[in-house]
């Protein structure tokens, strides 16, 4: 199963224009929209509602299989470093599943949850281990809260499911600062929205997956909720922003870098698309140098 392909930045304009002229309804009536566009446009005419005042984050990890790496021990190692960063969460109510076809030593954690993946792909089946978690979110039980992807080797910051529950925004969270770790080169650099004094660099959210949080409400219309979570999920992150205009549902930034990229490592997916190079010299040039701010990073996502 591939990645869908992302909508061309005119359309998505024109789409947004649209709609907020016009309303979902008229757009609903095109027979070329993308099932996402369909799944947010949908999610559009119903009424946004700040979460509850007790919501509960959860993370969607889809985990790669052994088959399709050369050192699955370094895997598991990884994937434990990330949910530990879970479990230093300074808010208690969260939950992660994690899709795969081989489940790892994971830490004694009930909210941790292991989802079996038994379908047959050829290739890269990242997507359809996405689709699987986001239609496993309704079967949890829980009512309302925020849906985020999350990759298996990145980090949480300690307190990214405090400001969340704290905040409630009513359309979710975009990560536009974060910290992309070279580990080959023990080089990390703030990623964060340009600014004339660095024009070229780029928000967090445009370099890695684990950035979008989405609101969830399973009490007016769980499968609407679902098919925006799981359709959005299946394009690259860049599209994460665009798709929550057009659910009238917009993300709102954190507050700072709450979360860690790790490239280079030696099993990146990027890597086995060879898509990582140009992160590299992001790192190289956007890196942070000093010294108590570097401790304290280190500190933050137990790097040491």
């Amino acid at each position: 199963m591939a990645q869908v392909p992302a909508t061309p930045k005119m359309r998505r304009f024109s789409l947004l224009t649209a709609a907020r002229l016009f309303g979902p309804d008229l757009l609903l009536k095109n027979s070329d929209l993308q099932a996402s566009e369909r799944a947010a446009l949908t999610l559009r005419s119903l009424k946004s509602a700040r979460p509850s005042e007790n919501p509960t984050s959860v993370f969607l990890i889809p985990l790669v299989g052994p088959h399709h790496v050369g050192d699955w021990q370094a895997v598991c190692q990884r994937l434990t470093a990330t949910l530990r960063s879970f479990i230093a969460q300074t808010d208690p109510n969260w939950r992660v599943l994690i899709c795969g076809q081989t489940s790892p030593d994971l830490p004694d954690d009930a909210r941790i949850t292991f989802v079996p993946f038994t379908e047959e792909i050829e290739g890269n089946d990242k997507w359809a281990k996405l689709r699987q978690l986001c239609d496993t979110l309704p079967t949890l039980g829980i009512a309302q809260g925020y849906a985020m992807t999350f990759d298996a080797d990145d980090l949480a910051h300690p307190t990214l499911v405090e400001e969340m529950h704290t905040r409630r925004a009513a359309g979710g969270y975009l990560m536009s600062q974060g910290y992309v770790f070279d580990v080959g080169n023990n080089r990390i650099a703030l990623a964060a929205p340009a600014s004339a004094a660095q024009p070229l660099r780029k928000p967090f959210w445009k370099l890695c997956g684990s950035c979008a949080a989405l609101p969830f409400d399973f009490t007016s219309d769980p499968n609407a909720e679902t098919a925006r979570i799981r359709e959005s999920t299946q394009h690259e992150h860049r599209m994460f922003p665009y798709l929550a205009k057009l659910a009238g549902r917009p993300l709102t930034p954190l507050s700072g870098p709450k979360a860690l990229y790790l490239l280079n490592h030696g099993e990146n997916f990027g890597a086995r698309r060879g898509r990582v190079s140009f992160k590299q010299r992001f790192s190289e040039r956007f890196e942070v140098t000093d010294p108590e701010t570097l401790a304290r990073i280190r500190q933050d996502f137990a790097l040491d």
